[in-house]
């Protein structure tokens, strides 16, 4: 059974305008939302939410266009009343709200309509991450391993309807009926439909591993336990997002560092004293047994406090790393002593004398939920120094 087809110089798409339109409004709504990320970031029901839950984010009223009458005056008409000049202010937009009165009564004019736009977590993570990367990234290693992207490279003579290749469709039956002398109206044959079809390519990506350490001791009150579950859970989707192959290895510290599961890092509870430099030298030790430099890029993160044991310690472990790695990451996050001051505590200001001029090393500084997302954008930036967070 052969189908038959009409040729026109019309869109072929042009039945699928609407539905461009609708995306195009969608788009609108992501920048929205791209424009509150880090109200969105520091969202608690986010991080404790099972991954397939549907997150509501309040965004402010958006309509699809479209040609309406003006509902506040319906009886202006399409041409002026005549006797004005250029600049003259014709009429005055009701600000949302207004009322007619003043003080608490009420108002007769409408107000400013919000909605709940709805995304899965990892809707969310696809726009938190679309800028970042991780910085200094070099040629070292490669793994061969599945993108995500499907790229139509095939043709086949069975698919899906809205894969139908309208151009090779048509030349084919164009040449089978030349083939057959036929040189009457063109008429489209099953045999003669191509569809366009996919699979799932591979791409290299360049070794890397990420150092999680997390400071456990007892200082660590609830609000800084909270940020560096914040920071790590945003990362953790960040490098699962955007590189496939990353290793990562999870740390916890106080007097004795420790490496850990992923679930004990996120669940472990605080207690015992500060001595940071003990989970930079199990990196270390790690690195040498499992990690050539050579052969991997080596991202090293610490959250803590500020309050530690052997500053100095610190110091001299970090100088040592900044020899092979990538970057080194310091979040320090802000308690009571030394919030009002927006300054680092004395291990943040350690490494702000001894480190002040290598692009390596990053600082920042957390005081609130809301400095999450600039922490991850200053650690995660091409530049890391352009962006300033804490």
């Amino acid at each position: 059974m052969s189908d038959s087809y009409s040729l026109s110089t019309d869109a072929w798409d042009l039945h699928r305008r609407a539905e461009r339109d609708r995306a195009r409004h969608n788009e609108k709504v992501r920048e929205v939302i791209k424009k509150s990320l880090g109200d969105v970031v520091a969202n608690e029901d986010i991080i404790t939410a099972d991954k397939n839950k549907i997150i509501k984010v309040p965004v402010r009223g958006l309509e699809l266009p479209r040609i309406r009458f003006d509902p506040n005056d319906q009886k202006r008409v399409g041409q002026g009343q005549g006797g004005s000049s250029q600049g003259d202010v014709i009429a005055r937009q009701p600000m949302p709200g207004e009322g007619e009165g003043s003080g608490k009564e009420a108002g007769q004019e409408p107000g400013v309509d919000f909605y709940e736009a709805e995304f899965t977590i990892d809707e969310l993570a696809e726009m938190v991450f679309a800028d970042l990367q991780l910085p200094h990234m070099e040629d070292k290693g490669a793994k061969q391993v599945p993108s995500e992207v499907m790229d139509f490279n095939t043709i086949t003579k069975r698919g899906l309807a809205g894969n139908l290749d309208r151009k090779r469709t048509i030349l084919q039956a164009m040449r089978r009926q030349a083939r057959d002398g036929d040189g009457g109206k063109l008429v489209i044959q099953e045999d003669d439909k191509r569809f366009k079809s996919w699979e799932i390519v591979t791409e290299p990506q360049r070794n890397a591993v990420i150092f999680a350490m997390r400071d456990v001791s007892g200082s660590m009150g609830e609000f800084e336990a909270y940020i560096c579950r914040s920071f790590y859970f945003w990362m953790l989707r960040f490098l699962r997002t955007k590189y496939t192959s990353c290793e990562i290895v999870f740390i916890t510290c106080h007097t004795e560092a420790k490496e850990v599961s992923e679930n004990a890092f996120f669940s472990l509870g605080e207690s015992g004293g500060t001595r940071m430099s003990s989970a930079y030298a199990l990196a270390l030790d790690i690195i040498n047994k499992r990690y050539n430099p050579r052969e991997w890029n080596i991202y090293p993160f610490l959250f803590s406090d500020g309050y530690n044991w052997g500053d100095q310690e610190c110091v001299e472990l970090v100088r040592r790393m900044l020899k092979f790695v990538n970057l080194i990451g310091y979040g320090e996050i802000g308690s009571d002593t030394w919030h009002s001051t927006f300054g680092f505590a004395p291990l943040g200001q350690a490494y702000e004398d001894a480190f002040q001029n290598d692009k390596r090393m990053v600082c920042v500084k957390i005081n609130d939920k809301e400095d999450v997302w600039p922490a991850l954008q200053k650690f995660f930036s091409s530049s890391p120094h352009a962006v300033k967070a804490g």
